[in-house]
């Protein structure tokens, strides 16, 4: 008898130990270079992350089962900058609605103590918020919560690429994240493959974010987001002497540099009842209309985008993303039409939904005037 105890003892702690392993192969420490050139040291792949911010490329990377591991999140990122978005995720899955709100960076509600009560293995931030937190990153380092950087706000190759294989090394999709990464940098080379060949005059491009409507200037981008993909696609960005990464531009210097492609950006929602509306949900007649009511601006007749009918407008939930090679591919488009003639830049974002993410968005995600 006490020897079958012991026996049973034996084959318990068999067990147990074989559970360790087990859990020790599934989780085990590895050392990520995040985007700033940190040498982080994380259990692989994670299984309690707090995200600040890129929800949707850490689902496509990750796969949609990597959300079964956030146990935080900047919910103002997602649900308060992009409400049409949030609806649709949250109606295909309820859950992600009971995922504790670490709050946001800008609107300086992020909060430290949160975090750490979530007991996460690992905290994803952007390059802007690890910025924009400043020392309260150290007391998350001193908590010994190991935090990466991501950053596909810089709209670079070597950042989008950079930031998939981390996000890929994360949640254990190494794979899918190469795929995801080889797209992309297949997508931009043939770009600028096509615009070096041609070895044509880069036609000047204005970008405004159009959350103000009409009646007031908003913000540009100089060498960021929107105006480091209108360079990447071959255009001469105007704003780029004046505008460091975004601001505001002297109206009277767009008229002076007279571009040939004006493109708005927008989103769901603005400040305006006359703002840009694109994205979930926005009917292409609205768009449209909303676009026209912008070359309505004092002296804008004049300016040759306006007169030869090259004033688009695009999705503002469609930059800072890997989901954003279809987005270069339409700014490549209007300043390029001859060269890219073959390219369906808004049926090229809507599949790659189809491929890697589980809701299916409907709406206007580019328009031109000329419509």
């Amino acid at each position: 008898m006490f020897t079958k105890q012991l026996n049973n003892k034996w084959l318990a702690s068999l067990v147990l130990a074989a559970g360790a392993m087990a859990a020790a192969a599934q989780a085990a420490a590895a050392t990520i270079e995040d985007v700033l050139g940190r040498k982080v040291e994380v259990e692989l792949p994670a299984k309690r992350v707090v995200l600040g911010f890129y929800a949707e490329d850490y689902m496509a990377i990750g796969s949609e089962q990597a959300f079964d591991h956030v146990v935080g999140l900047s919910r103002e990122t997602w649900e308060g900058w992009r409400p049409a978005s949030w609806a649709l995720y949250t109606q295909h899955r309820p859950g992600l609605k009971d995922i504790p709100d670490v709050g946001e960076v800008e609107a300086q509600t992020f909060s430290v103590e949160k975090v750490l009560a979530l007991k996460p293995d690992v905290v994803v931030l952007a390059d802007w918020q690890y910025k924009g937190l400043g020392l309260d990153v150290d007391r998350l380092e001193q908590a010994k919560v190991p935090v990466v950087v991501v950053d596909y706000n810089a709209q670079t190759v070597e950042r989008h690429v950079a930031s998939t294989r981390i996000i890929g090394e994360l949640t254990g999709q190494q794979a899918r994240a190469e795929q995801i990464a080889g797209d992309y940098q297949q997508a931009i080379v043939q770009i600028q493959q096509r615009v070096k060949a041609a070895n044509k005059p880069k036609p000047r491009i204005y970008v405004e974010f159009g959350n103000k409507g009409p009646a007031e200037y908003s913000f540009t981008y100089g060498k960021n987001m929107w105006g480091a993909m209108a360079t990447m696609a071959g255009g001469d960005n105007i704003a780029a002497p004046y505008v460091e990464w975004w601001g505001p531009i002297n109206p009277e210097q767009v008229l002076a540099s007279k571009p040939e492609v004006v493109v708005f950006s927008g989103t769901e929602s603005g400040k305006s009842a006359t703002a840009m509306l694109m994205g979930q949900g926005v009917e292409r007649a609205t768009a449209v209309e909303r676009l026209q009511g912008f070359t309505q601006r004092a002296g804008w007749s004049e300016l040759p985008a306006v007169k030869n009918k090259r004033v688009y407008a695009v999705y503002q939930g469609a930059s800072r993303t890997i989901l954003d090679a279809s987005m270069v591919q339409f700014l490549a488009k209007a300043l390029y039409p001859d060269l890219f003639a073959d390219l369906n830049p808004e049926q090229n974002y809507l599949d790659f939904y189809k491929k890697y993410l589980p809701v299916q968005p409907q709406g206007t995600f580019t328009a031109s005037l000329a419509e």
